[in-house]
């Protein structure tokens, strides 16, 4: 799950102060947030993903020496 910080309200006010109506400014910060929070990842989405690929690289690591020792001792 994602959390970002976006304020709406504050980015209403700026639309609205720049010629948008209220609607036009309101929903276009509210789909702006929706894109926001759909698509950017979060420091803690980031972590956990570093932290499932190194998992997964040292799983292969492991097989990989493991399956080095055996070709090394049935080699002989």
């Amino acid at each position: 799950m994602t959390t970002t910080t976006f304020d709406t309200l504050a980015y209403a006010k700026k639309m609205k102060a720049a010629g948008f109506t209220d609607q036009q400014a309101e929903v276009q910060a509210e789909a702006f947030f929706e894109v926001i929070d759909e698509k950017l990842s979060t420091k803690r989405d980031l972590e956990v993903l570093t932290y499932k690929l190194t998992i997964r690289l040292g799983s292969m690591l492991g097989a990989a020496v493991g399956m080095i020792a055996i070709l090394i001792k049935f080699g002989h």
